[in-house]
């Protein structure tokens, strides 16, 4: 992050554009409570200084045809740098790991995957993340179903804790 400092209104662009990031920079104006020229320039810095990550739809895994989803709990035999940095970046190469956490514990890294089916999950799983170099151990769990799906951040915890701070 570079040193911008947010406001009340760049949380606000912010808030909106998690829960929206299709609507129009004049309807996020509307919005927040400025014009569309400034509001365009505070959306431009938030990118640059690396707030907004990027725009992203959310889609619907299982109407795609992806009806596995499965938490692999993976331990490494080696923690050194090298080592962990290296098993990130074959998470990265493989499709079905859709995020890969490293954890403080017991568990190394912690991956959500999504399958077609659980044979196209189980030869992953054997082919490709057990036989892949450092790899320990590897735990599953299968997701049953779902209950909450929530993306970026709650900003009203933020401004609570703001608002206490003031």
């Amino acid at each position: 992050m570079s040193g911008h400092k947010l406001d009340s209104i760049d949380r606000r662009i912010l808030a909106e554009l998690q829960a929206d990031g299709r609507m129009t920079n004049v309807e996020l104006a509307r919005r927040v409570g400025i014009s569309a020229p400034p509001c365009l320039r505070r959306v431009r810095t938030l990118e640059e200084s690396g707030y907004i990550l990027g725009y992203h739809a959310s889609v619907d895994a299982r109407s795609l045809g992806f009806e596995v989803r499965v938490f692999a709990m993976v331990g490494l035999q080696s923690q050194a740098e090298a080592d962990l940095s290296a098993f990130e970046n074959r998470c990265r190469e493989w499709p079905l790991v859709r995020e890969c956490h490293m954890l403080n514990g017991e568990v190394d890294f912690i991956l959500k995957c999504v399958a077609p089916d659980l044979s196209t999950f189980q030869s992953f799983l054997t082919e490709q993340l057990t036989a892949a170099a450092n790899v320990a151990s590897v735990k599953t769990s299968l997701v049953i179903r779902g209950a909450k799906d929530e993306p970026g951040v709650p900003f009203d915890v933020l401004e609570q804790r703001l608002t206490r701070e003031a």
